[in-house]
């Protein structure tokens, strides 16, 4: 079989993007560089451009996931102007994220807390909590919300949402919705913060 030339456009792109597709189908395990080429009809040699090898391109994907993300949470948080909608907003972006790309999510945070992964991904895989940490602030400001640790409630509400993205994602609902769980669990959430219900701090 002949390799086929380079001449993709936009090859970085085109690997990353069906690598995401590769890793939904048939997890980490069934990526393949030589294979992506062929996929994206391009020489065998063609991805060294832009990945040296095979973990190169995980550290891709796992940044261009949390830049997908981001780009969803932010939109959300920034659509209206009630804090409580867009809390709500940005709970639904996440978990729907989660639910469209299971397999890349674990990719994200796996690589996200390597040792060796980069400040930059590092840095963008914080972004999205950020901005969670932002909004409670504004809603306690704005006398929303009881007073209390953003960066605590935060997390609370991350591993949260987290929970039930995993499970949505799982199919392990019982019959339950998707937004039927994420309401549930942001009235939850929204509740015990403006209530000022304690929480211990997170060292």
């Amino acid at each position: 079989m002949t390799d086929q030339p380079y001449h993709h456009g936009k090859l970085r792109e085109a690997l990353l993007e069906r690598a995401m597709e590769t890793i939904e189908e048939a997890g980490v395990d069934g990526l393949s560089l030589r294979q992506l080429a062929r996929d994206v009809n391009v020489s065998h040699g063609a991805p060294a451009k832009h990945f040296r090898d095979k973990q190169a391109l995980i550290d891709a994907l796992a940044l261009a996931g949390f830049e997908s993300m981001n780009r969803r949470i932010h939109g959300a948080a920034q659509s209206g102007d009630h804090l409580r909608g867009r809390f709500v907003g940005v709970a639904q972006a996440y978990v729907d994220f989660a639910v469209a790309h299971p397999a890349l999510l674990s990719v994200m945070y796996s690589t996200k807390h390597h040792p060796d992964s980069s400040a930059e991904l590092r840095s963008t895989g914080e972004q999205g909590i950020q901005v969670a940490q932002a909004m409670i602030t504004e809603a306690q400001e704005a006398g929303d919300l009881a007073a209390g640790d953003p960066e605590t409630l935060a997390m609370v509400c991350f591993v949260s949402l987290h929970g039930a993205a995993v499970l949505a994602a799982g199919k392990h609902l019982d019959g339950t919705t998707v937004e039927d769980v994420v309401a549930a669990t942001t009235d939850t959430l929204w509740a015990g913060m403006a209530a000022g219900v304690p929480a211990a701090q997170l060292s």
